[in-house]
């Protein structure tokens, strides 16, 4: 059952964390401040806002809900269930909360739509040759 369990949702409650002010006193405006500064070999300094490694916490557990597309079993379908409500959530919160209209919010909607989408192809495309008709 655990399995089954949509990996979208862990930016989704980061997120919704930090817009309730539960990751800072700033409450979105923390999404703003930079948790990753480098000095690059050619003097430039790289850094990372909070927002962009929410955005990049979510490739990597798109990567992994991709990789769980693969499998086929009796919880399969629950998962795309739930990633599918995990989207629903993504998209009514979008439309409705004044705070959930920003850039990164949006991108990470965009890529609860790609692991819906993506894990009903992959899992139509690996179904597919999971069947064999014999002659």
């Amino acid at each position: 059952m655990i399995a089954a369990m949509p990996l979208m949702i862990i930016p989704f409650i980061l997120y919704n964390l930090a817009m309730l002010g539960l990751m800072g006193d700033g409450g979105i405006a923390v999404l703003q401040h930079d948790v990753i500064v480098l000095s690059m070999l050619s003097g430039a300094i790289w850094s990372m806002a909070l927002g962009d490694l929410f955005i990049v916490v979510a490739l990597v557990v798109l990567f992994f809900e991709i990789l769980k597309a693969t499998r086929t079993g009796p919880g399969n379908l629950l998962n795309h269930i739930l990633s599918m409500l995990v989207f629903i959530a993504f998209l009514v919160e979008f439309l409705l909360v004044q705070d959930a209209a920003t850039q990164v919010f949006f991108i990470l909607m965009t890529i609860a739509l790609i692991d819906v989408i993506g894990g009903f192809a992959v899992s139509i495309r690996s179904a597919g040759r999971d069947v064999s008709i014999g002659l």
